[in-house]
């Protein structure tokens, strides 16, 4: 039951279509030098996905004033930034089988909850990028979906634990494997092939409390759970500036006083992306 039994049949794994692959080199810095009329035709070539780009950029969500027919229709009217987060989420959600006895709809919904609240925490954060920040609280918990693929017995063994609310799902993961989610979503991020930003703060995201070695995103990633499970349960603002990781925060540079001020708008937040797994 080890970790290298999950990817030992690379044929098993989920695949993302290669133009997601390659729109990740714009995350190493390389957005100017690709080619966004090549980019867009290289989407307008995938059925499925110009689908589920273009019923998300005509969602009410984006609020364009006309109807968006092509991928290049949505660069113009949207911009790069916007079609990029389209593609990389419709390309990662439809990479995954169902998978029986787990709701997935939710799964994602989480996902895209966290992805947008690291986008906002990256707003008060020095040298962040947003983009790149929504990106990995997107990806963060995709390791969750492969261990339920490979070991569906014992991720609902841990469910039940996870509920009873005694341990963390990582900790519980490494009891029961001797690896976690992260562990798995860093590597599956890894043959993706997309970039080391991506990698590490997918792997670092439990551990900013107990390491020195974690990057910024990580710690984005650690503050944005941190964040939506408040929302969760409800908590008051003086609860969550009462319990906030004020040490991760102040490793990555956040400005938490600013972010205070803003706490309100964390119930708005919403990433446009829920049309995506709508039946």
């Amino acid at each position: 039951m080890n970790m290298a039994s999950i990817f030992a049949e690379p044929k098993q794994l989920p695949h993302i279509p290669r133009v997601v692959q390659e729109l990740m080199e714009s995350f190493r810095g390389d957005e100017h030098s690709l080619d966004i009329d090549d980019i867009s035709g290289k989407v307008a070539k995938d059925q499925s996905l110009t689908a589920k780009v273009l019923r998300l950029a005509n969602s009410a969500h984006y609020g364009v004033p006309r109807t968006v027919a092509t991928p290049q229709d949505a660069v113009m009217l949207l911009g790069f930034g916007t079609l990029r987060t389209m593609v990389l989420a419709s390309g990662v959600t439809g990479a995954f089988s169902k998978i029986e006895g787990f709701d997935q709809n939710a799964f994602w919904k989480n996902a895209f909850s966290i992805a947008e609240v690291s986008k906002w925490i990256a707003g008060f954060t020095q040298g962040a990028d947003k983009e790149t920040a929504f990106t990995c609280g997107m990806m963060h918990s995709v390791g969750n979906l492969l261990i339920r693929m490979f070991y569906p017995t014992e991720a609902a063994s841990i469910d039940q634990s996870e509920s009873m609310g005694s341990s963390k799902r990582h900790q519980l993961e490494n009891g029961q494997f001797g690896y976690n989610y992260a562990d798995v979503g860093a590597e599956l991020a890894k043959r993706w092939k997309f970039p080391d930003i991506i990698q590490d703060a997918i792997a670092h995201q439990n551990s900013p409390e107990n390491s020195e070695d974690y990057s910024t995103e990580a710690g984005i990633i650690y503050i944005a759970k941190y964040l939506k499970r408040a929302h969760d349960e409800n908590m008051s603002e003086d609860e969550i500036v009462a319990g906030f990781p004020l040490q991760v925060a102040d490793k990555i540079g956040m400005d938490v006083n600013k972010a205070y001020s803003d706490l309100a708008s964390l119930g708005e937040l919403h990433s446009g992306l829920d049309c995506l797994i709508e039946d």
